[in-house]
């Protein structure tokens, strides 16, 4: 009788995930592990945690979903805590295993697991990895990544003009696994972290799970009718609906681009096909983009200048990140924009591009700091889109023109009355829109008129941001 290890990673879904399909056709009886990596977590270079109360909540909900899906189909899902290389080959001679299925993903340390995990195994047992994470498949490129360009733009309209997306893979009826102990998938508190705080201002509540995404994606097309103005708003900063909010799910895999990409064919077929339906999937595109930009680059990401190298003179002054990091620059769309992030996990796409170009560009603190905090924070935290986006913001990345976001216009566009920052700044909230982006034009008076004493109840601005402009237009 054969048997095959499944080893789930960022792949915790039973719908069009091909690794366990594989193995459910090929072996007689599998064995589903998911492996606690203690290196996981803890402090990174940069000060920061690798993994956040947010993201760690999510990915709990995330794994209970699983074993319950795969309980449906009469299998379990066992979870081991070590080193992946030691737990997995284990497992693997335990149960006379003949493959290890497992998914490959690019990035450094994923890769590097993923390649202890098959060198520890013994010659008899096959390793089988299978891409799973990207609308367009690896193999499917037109020109492999290693000859792929730095440009978003012409890589799109080649892979729109040459390629095919792989129908999605069907979830397996049933699933049959050996009689081992389950094991239990740990609590916060194993992990020594915090229950996040509950916020009535969270734009959405992110449940972790395969059942919990598809639900979201059922609200926002069918429900909701949301996607058919996708593109016009997908730029907002309050409320569930302005954007699909699917990247957590996409993040711990229990969501598959394909999958999405089926369900905007349908919508078009039922409902509506235009630019708005068309730009969901242009976002997949970007996220497909730094993924294999990842698998051309590797570990030139994590470099201070980047894939082009590009030399810059980056500052690592520990206070000025604090201030950013607690959202108290004095700059009010940089301050909501971060506090909301601590409290929820969560920030829009426009803010993110805001605070990450304040970070690099208006303080020049480096780069890195700031993606690792975001790794610690978000809860749709994703390798290759987190580094490759800030990197890209930093000028060292993916687009040589090395721009940077005007926080004060962006503010005025954007939240143009203010509702956003007051949202996540009260202490603004009795102050006309005409301050409420820049409190440190008010004079006393103005401020005792609308009780906000800067230095007291808001910090004044750290630095003077309009110069600071003037002197990157130079």
């Amino acid at each position: 009788m054969d048997t095959a290890v499944v080893w789930f990673r960022d792949d915790l879904r039973v719908t069009d995930n091909p690794t366990l399909a594989d193995a459910v056709t090929t072996a007689d009886e599998i064995v589903p592990v998911y492996v606690v990596d203690p290196h996981e977590r803890g402090e990174t270079r940069y000060g920061t945690e690798k993994l956040g109360t947010h993201r760690a909540r999510f990915r709990r909900e995330s794994l209970l979903e699983l074993r319950a899906a795969l309980r449906e189909r009469g299998g379990e899902l066992f979870v081991r805590q070590g080193r992946p290389e030691t737990v997995v080959p284990d497992i693997a001679g335990r149960v006379d295993a003949d493959a290890v299925y497992a998914q490959t993903k690019p990035a450094t340390e994923e890769r590097k697991v993923e390649d202890s995990v098959r060198a520890a195994l013994p010659d008899e047992i096959a390793f089988e990895h299978r891409w799973t994470h990207t609308l367009y498949h690896v193999s499917d490129l037109p020109t492999s990544y290693e000859r792929m360009g730095e440009t978003f733009t012409p890589w799109r309209k080649e892979i729109e003009r040459e390629c095919s997306i792989r129908e999605p893979v069907e979830p397996p009826k049933s699933i049959s696994t050996p009689a081992l102990p389950a094991g239990g998938v740990p609590t916060l508190s194993d992990l020594g972290l915090e229950t996040p705080p509950e916020d009535e201002r969270t734009v959405l509540a992110f449940e972790g799970g395969e059942s919990a995404g598809k639900r979201r994606l059922e609200a926002y097309f069918w429900e909701g009718d949301h996607l058919r103005e996708y593109k016009e708003t997908r730029n907002g900063m309050l409320g569930a609906d302005y954007s699909s909010k699917f990247s957590p799910w996409l993040a711990a895999g229990c969501l598959s681009p394909r999958w999405i990409y089926d369900e905007v064919r349908r919508y078009e077929a039922e409902r509506v096909s235009n630019e708005d339906t068309y730009w969901l999937v242009y976002e997949l595109l970007w996220r497909d983009f730094f993924q294999f930009q990842f698998c051309k680059y590797g570990a030139q990401f994590f470099h201070p200048n980047g894939i082009r190298d590009i030399e810059k003179a980056w500052e690592h002054d520990r206070e000025t990140f604090e201030r950013w990091v607690n959202g108290e620059t004095g700059i009010p769309f940089v301050d909501a924009n971060m506090r909301e992030l601590n409290r929820t996990g969560y920030m829009s796409n426009r803010g993110r591009q805001n605070v990450a170009s304040f970070l690099a560009d208006a303080l020049g603190i480096d780069w890195r700091w700031g993606a690792a905090y975001f790794e610690e924070r978000l809860v749709d935290y994703d390798v290759a889109s987190n580094w490759g986006n800030w990197a890209y913001q930093a000028g060292v990345g993916n687009d040589s023109r090395d721009n940077y976001f005007d926080v004060l216009s962006q503010a005025e566009y954007y939240d143009a009355d203010g509702e956003y920052v007051t949202t996540w700044l009260p202490e603004l909230e009795g102050l006309p829109s005409a301050f409420v982006h820049q409190p440190w034009r008010l004079s006393d008076e103005q401020q005792a008129t609308y009780g906000v004493e800067l230095g007291v109840d808001y910090p004044r601005p750290m630095i003077d941001i309009e110069a600071r402009y003037e002197e990157l237009d130079s």
